[in-house]
């Protein structure tokens, strides 16, 4: 079991002043925590004569920088290795060559969930501002062949699947293949699927009390508002103030819409109203009816579903062209509400081979491009307005491509194992350099290491205010008494990240000066950028980033802490809880956090209720126990009392065993009439179902007259073997019921998924089931076990 205190809501982490070289290879939930008070009142601090408490550019001049911040940096420019970057310099020359494009932030709402290889593929090929599809299209003579891949690649199939391509199987190279890498011969896929164009409802919103006529254009627009009047977003001032601005826009592109000049004036009711009647319809919709949509659905979208990669059935990603609506971000993202338009065929760039047909653009369109580049691994792209970020249409994850990207992901996180031990002696000894950017570079080196922070870079004006380690500002850690520093900033999507630290007297050190030296609403390692941090952490091993530091971190505390809590004897239910709780160490130590749900309470008191139910069946079988064999009464594993079930709640509860077996009888009766009527034979009278609802009235009768006996009369059929038998089947449910209700309440506020999904290396999870006999399905949902079933392959004894 943890520590409680590790478990403490602030997930407050103190990390010892001084460290063994024994622990470099220790995950940081297993170093020698201790939890802080929860954000006390800073306090100042005497200054001193040592050399070390004056300002470094007192003491020092410093003549160079480290990385120089550009203007047209990307925001999470530190999620991609060096090695894989263009230099600042070149940047602006590579606008020349499609091959050696300026690479663009792939602009997802699920970053982590892009694969690394095909983010570098995609980011190579489109333009950031603007986007110029000509130099997309630059295409080969028709008579040129594509250019061929160095070895082709014997196909092994699955048995069960005889399109699945099991790629692990065949040579692998260690190294992350550059860009430049062909990644396909042959490609050929659907494009993309549009949604449908809007058809007017007609419903008239009001303004001023009074209804008025919109045109389609701008009563589209109004109903995306309306639709989500009762959510969060539809009461955020921010939210309604964009989604104004731009509704006002579409508004005066038809003179005949009225001058609408107030939002408090609006009244989007009536259209929030069409639309909750249009959910009782679906909802009313016969079985057939709904089943007939779906397949008229999949129909539609069956051409899109699967691509020939080199001949080989690939399933493709997201296909669907996002319709248009209201901008929603995460967190207190300060575009919320802002439009989105709906993307036109024009604005779609399609990558497909040189002989591949292309697909039908929707009639009266056409394509912005076609392009043959086989070293991207992207389908079809477009820019989107709010944002202005580039989307991608890639291959499913549970593809080739993205598989070998996750595969060489861990692999170069367990690598960096062979160098840590290094790495962390050199920043420690570079804590105390007399260059102020080496001695900024240690310091951010140890935080990043030792808290999992993001690089971070800076963010435009538009853009939300999140910041990561190396863009940290002067208000975003505040000094405490005993060399304990408090963070306080938005991380990855708005997400707030607090945390107290108890740090080595150093680093408190140096974070006091450069506080100092720089001042308020500065950024704190001012002579630090990822770029110049990144290619520092690249001369220890090739292709290490900061972000290769957080998914070892995340995987090695995984290991470590499932070895620690999972015990040989304990039930399947226990151990996963303690599979749970390593992966919320995890998520504690990444920062995924989440609020929690509002419905948390309810779920609680459903599992409760269901506890209580198998404690009520245990208490029955118990007493038919007493009637076999009454010497059972005075043995302590079975004389227990059941002490929350009050007579209240027994009575409820009895009471709804009786209404569910009427609702029982009387669908198993309807069920048989109509195959009556399948079968063309006359319906069963209402008279026979008034005799079978006898059998819910008799149980009624026996249940209340149970209530009162201390023993009851087994069936015939029972002995004392069985009862006991069952007995303990209902305990193991108990006690299953109750991990689940603990498991829950202590994630109510912690994400485990993102971990699991991107930095938890999934080979730590198969080698856990296999060593503990939980089946893998009970961990892994099945999107993972598809998307992960390269990691499968290990041996049984595999180590992290």
């Amino acid at each position: 079991m943890l520590n409680p205190k590790a478990q403490a809501k602030s997930f407050k982490i103190a990390v010892p002043s001084h460290e063994s070289s024994d622990e470099d290879d220790l995950p940081l939930a297993q170093r020698n925590h201790t939890i802080m008070p929860s954000k006390p009142a800073p306090t100042k601090q005497d200054s001193s004569d040592d050399e070390d408490e004056k300002p470094l550019s007192q003491k020092v001049e410093c003549k160079k920088r480290v990385g120089e911040t550009t203007a047209d940096q990307s925001s999470d420019d530190d999620d991609i290795p060096l090695s894989k970057r263009v230099a600042p310099n070149a940047r602006k020359a590579s606008s020349l060559s499609v091959n050696k494009s300026i690479k663009q932030e792939i602009k997802s709402e699920s970053d982590d969930d892009v694969p690394l290889a095909q983010k570098k593929a995609a980011l190579k090929k489109v333009k950031a501002e603007p986007m110029d599809v000509d130099r997309l299209s630059r295409k080969r003579p028709a008579d040129t062949k594509p250019t061929p891949v160095k070895r082709e690649k014997k196909v092994k199939k699955d048995a069960e699947d005889p399109d699945f391509y099991k790629w692990w199987e065949e040579e692998q190279t260690t190294e992350i293949e550059s860009d430049d890498s062909v990644k396909w011969t042959t490609l050929q896929h659907s494009g993309v699927l549009f949604p449908p164009e809007y058809v007017p409802h007609g419903v008239k919103m009001k303004y001023d009390g009074q209804p008025i006529t919109l045109s389609p254009e701008a009563e589209e627009v109004a109903s995306f508002f309306a639709a989500l009047l009762e959510t969060e977003h539809g009461q955020n001032p921010v939210f309604q103030k964009n989604f104004f601005e731009d509704w006002q826009e579409v508004l005066k592109k038809d003179p005949k819409n009225p001058k609408i000049k107030e939002f408090s004036k609006c009244d989007f009711r009536p259209i929030w109203s069409k639309f909750e009647q249009d959910k009782e319809k679906k909802k009313a919709l016969t079985r057939e009816e709904k089943l007939k949509a779906k397949e008229e659905k999949s129909k539609a979208e069956e051409p899109y579903l699967y691509a020939l990669v080199d001949g080989r059935k690939e399933k493709v990603g997201n296909f669907r062209i996002e319709p248009p609506g209201l901008f929603r971000g995460r967190g207190n993202h300060p575009k919320t509400g802002r439009l989105k338009k709906r993307v036109q065929p024009e604005q779609v760039t399609l990558n497909l081979g040189v002989d591949a047909k292309i697909p039908e653009p929707p009639k009266g369109h056409k394509w912005a491009s076609v392009v043959h580049d086989q070293t991207a691994t992207w389908l079809a792209t477009w820019k989107e307005n709010v944002n202005g970020a580039i989307k991608y249409v890639f291959l499913a994850a549970t593809s080739t491509w993205k598989g070998q990207s996750d595969m060489q992901k861990f692999e170069k996180a367990r690598e960096l194992k062979k160098h840590v031990a290094k790495i962390r002696s050199d920043y420690s000894r570079d804590l105390k350099d007399k260059l102020s950017e080496v001695r900024q570079r240690a310091t951010a080196m140890h935080l990043i290491d030792r808290l999992a922070l993001r690089a971070g870079n800076e963010k435009g004006e538009d853009e939300a205010d999140t910041v990561g380690c190396c863009s940290l500002r002067y208000e975003h850690i505040t000094l405490g008494p005993d060399n304990v520093l408090h963070f306080d900033f938005l991380g990855k999507d708005s997400i707030r990240y607090q945390n107290s630290v108890q740090v080595e007297p150093q680093v408190y050190k140096n974070i006091k000066i450069f506080k100092k030296q720089v001042g308020e609403g500065q950024m704190i390692f001012d002579r630090l950028t990822t770029t110049g941090l990144n290619k520092h952490l690249n001369s220890y091993m090739k292709g290490l980033s900061a972000k290769v530091f957080r998914t070892y971190n995340a995987s090695i505390t995984f290991q470590q802490q499932l070895d620690e809590l999972t015990k040989p004897n304990d039930s399947v239910a226990d151990k996963l809880l303690s599979y749970n709780r390593a992966n919320r160490q995890v998520a504690v130590l990444c920062n995924h956090q989440r609020s929690a749900s509002k419905t948390h309470e309810q779920t609680i008191s459903k599992i409760g209720d269901r506890i209580r139910a198998l404690k009520y069946q245990r208490m029955k079988l118990r007493k038919q126990l007493y009637a076999l064999d009454p010497k059972m009464k005075k043995k302590p594993e079975y004389a227990e009392m059941e002490s929350d079930l009050e007579d209240e709640w027994i009575v409820e509860h009895e009471k709804n065993l009786v209404e569910k077996e009427k609702e029982k009888i009387k669908s198993k009766f309807e069920k048989q009439n109509d195959k009556l009527i399948a079968e063309k034979q006359p319906r069963m009278p209402q008279s026979e179902l008034k005799e079978k609802l006898k059998a819910a009235t008799e149980l009624q009768d026996r249940l209340k007259k149970e209530r009162k006996l201390a023993k009851i009369e087994p069936r015939a059929s029972m002995n004392v073997e069985k009862l006991i038998a069952a007995i303990q089947k209902i305990d193991e449910r108990i006690a299953a019921t109750k991990n689940q209700a603990t498991d829950k309440e202590e994630n109510k506020e912690i994400a485990l998924g993102t971990s699991k999904l991107n930095y938890i290396d999934p080979r730590i999870t198969v080698a856990w089931c296999r060593k503990h006999g939980v089946p893998q399905e009970k961990v892994f949902s099945k999107t993972l076990l598809e998307k992960f079933r390269w990691a499968q392959t290990i041996p049984d004894d595999w180590k992290f």
